[in-house]
Order: C-alpha cells, then structure tokens, then sequence
C-alpha cells in the first residue's frame, strides 16, 4: 500500500511538474522510472542525517582497523569502534528501500536503492561483527578466538565495501536524472539544485574510506 501510494504521489507531481506537455502511451515505462527516481530521491533525503552520523563515526573509527587487527588486540581503541557501530545501528532502511518493495522499482530508481540498501546492510553487519569478534579475541573460548581471528578480515573488508557502495549512490541519482530529462522533464517536482546536493552527500568525496582496506579474508 505505501508502494502505491508513493508511486501514485510521484506520478502527481511529475505530471504537474511537466508543463502540462501530455506523452504517448509508449511511455508508461518512462514516467514509471521517473516516478521511481523521485520516490528514492526523497527517501535519500530523508535519511542523509542518520547517514551523515554514520559515515563521521566511522572515519574516526575506520584507520583503527583498516589493515586488520592487531595481534594484542587490548591496543585497539574500542570507544570509536563501539561508536561505529552504534550509528550503524541506528540507519533505519526506507521502506522502500527493503527488499521486497524495491523488487518493484524501475530505471535508475532501482539501482540506487539497491546500492544504499547494500551499504545500510554492510555497514550495519560489518562493524557489529567487528566490535564482536574484538571480545571474542580477548575473553571468548579458544575456537571462538580462532573463528573471530579468521574471518574479522571479511568484516572489515564489508565496511569498506559497503562505504564503497554508498559513494556511487549520488552519481545514479544524477546520472538517472539526467537520463530521464533532468530539470525540463521534473521541473519543480525534482530540482537541478535537489539532485546536486544528493551528488555531494552521497559522493566518493564524502563517504569513501581510506586507507583502502588493507585485509582480505584468508591474509
């Protein structure tokens, strides 16, 4: 129901957004991809400050780990890592970002929110696992120190690639737009400045990692 209504929004918009200029029936799939990229667009919007907060703790956090763990991991500093963690907790996937709701979306809508659900769940799994294999090291059992050993690599690695992931969702939003007949066909509905400003939230200048993780599973 939320799926339709949003789809029924955005087709509202958009067909006042497009100076009344009428199109052929050929072109449901084009104001549907349209309608999609709006939907997304504003979902973006609404999560850029949960998304912001998580990106910042995990800066702070991410050259503690980038190139794995130490071997007494006692000198790991858990505040920012616990801190990372906790912000990722808190990123709330739109609802039309979940899988199964996404499943419908078309064009370039559908791209994006497959990109930010992967960084959402990435992020989210990957410094959970981390701050837990942390413990598992230093107070678990000797199995679960060598399990928690062996694959916090593959935790890291998700960080990485999750943040990876969330640089390029602002580059499909723009790339979408465009594609779709930018600020002539949107007009007020989706502006030039609105699609800008998601291209610089959601951009590698923003939210890539470095160093470039430096651990792969099995090193």
């Amino acid at each position: 129901m939320r799926r339709a209504a949003l789809v029924l929004a955005g087709a509202a918009v958009i067909a006042a957004g497009g100076c009344g200029r009428s199109e052929p029936a050929s072109s449901t799939g084009l104001r549907l991809q349209r309608q999609d990229l709006l939907v997304v667009s504003r979902a973006l919007q609404r999560v850029e400050g949960p998304v912001a907060a998580e990106v910042a703790a995990t800066k702070v956090a991410w050259p503690l780990i980038a190139n794995g763990l130490p071997a007494d991991t006692s000198t790991v500093s858990r505040g920012p890592i616990r801190a990372a963690a906790a912000a990722a907790a808190k990123l709330k996937l739109p609802s039309v970002f979940e899988e199964t709701p996404s499943a419908a979306l078309t064009g370039p809508g559908a791209a994006v929110a497959g990109l930010f659900r992967s960084y959402s769940g990435l992020a989210t799994h990957g410094w959970q696992q981390i701050d837990a294999a942390i413990d598992q090291i230093a107070h678990g059992t000797p199995t679960a120190a060598r399990f928690a050993r062996a694959n916090v690599a593959l935790y890291i690695e998700s960080v990485y690639d999750g943040h990876f992931n969330l640089a390029q969702v602002g580059k499909g939003v723009r790339s979408g737009y465009l594609k779709l007949g930018g600020a002539r066909v949107f007009g007020a509905t989706l502006t030039q400045p609105e699609v800008d400003a998601l291209a610089r939230t959601y951009s590698e200048a923003n939210d890539r990692l470095h160093p470039h993780v430096g651990v792969r599973l099995g090193s």
